[in-house]
């Protein structure tokens, strides 16, 4: 099985290609369109800032590959949040694979503090993407925009408010989650993302 990871300018890739190699899978990191276009499964990472990623994304015509690919994907974190409409970072336009935008966490309380960094568990989760007994499993999270529930999400998490901790739309699934650092639950997640 070939798995490639999109190589781009946002960091994070390396977790997730040591995460896969404990699995057993030497993923390609790659920016070729052919190379996303013939793997098996493609894993669209990120950590950083939605406006510059979509720009480099648009330059090199990632945008269009990612949103074409037939194929089982899986973003994350801010690659999740690219997948959506529209992001508040920025004022960004982005994918419009998943019809939803991303926003800003707005603290109500003196301890709500943002970016929203630690553990914190899954609920109401229904997608092909987790295991059975995933369901109040604790992931871990570091992010200041999320994406409100909606018709795609596939997981919820409550931080200030309750929002998708995954999303799920025909061949595209995304974790606002960094499943690569969540421990055990999160390698059973990577695992069964290679089984979809």
């Amino acid at each position: 099985m070939v798995v490639a990871i999109v190589k781009y300018n946002a960091g994070n890739i390396y977790s997730v290609d040591y995460a896969l190699k404990r699995l057993g899978i030497t993923p390609v990191v790659t920016a070729d369109p052919e190379l996303l276009r013939q793997a098996d499964k493609v894993i669209f990472p990120g950590v950083g800032e939605a406006f510059t990623t979509m720009r480099y994304l648009r330059r090199h015509r990632l945008d269009e590959v990612i949103a074409s690919l037939k194929q089982p994907v899986l973003g994350i974190c801010l690659g999740m949040q690219l997948m959506c409409r529209f992001s508040e970072e920025g004022n960004t336009g982005c994918l419009g694979i998943f019809d939803t935008d991303v926003k800003r966490f707005v603290p109500e309380q003196h301890e709500h503090k943002v970016p929203h960094m630690g553990w914190n568990t899954l609920t109401d989760v229904k997608s092909p993407l987790f295991p059975a007994d995933i369901e109040n499993k604790f992931v871990y999270f570091v992010h200041s925009y999320y994406v409100p529930v909606n018709e795609h999400t596939a997981a919820t998490t409550g931080y200030i408010l309750p929002f998708s901790a995954a999303l799920h739309k025909d061949n595209f699934y995304a974790t606002q989650f960094h499943p690569e650092k969540s421990g055990a639950a999160g390698e059973a997640i990577l695992k069964n993302f290679l089984t979809i």
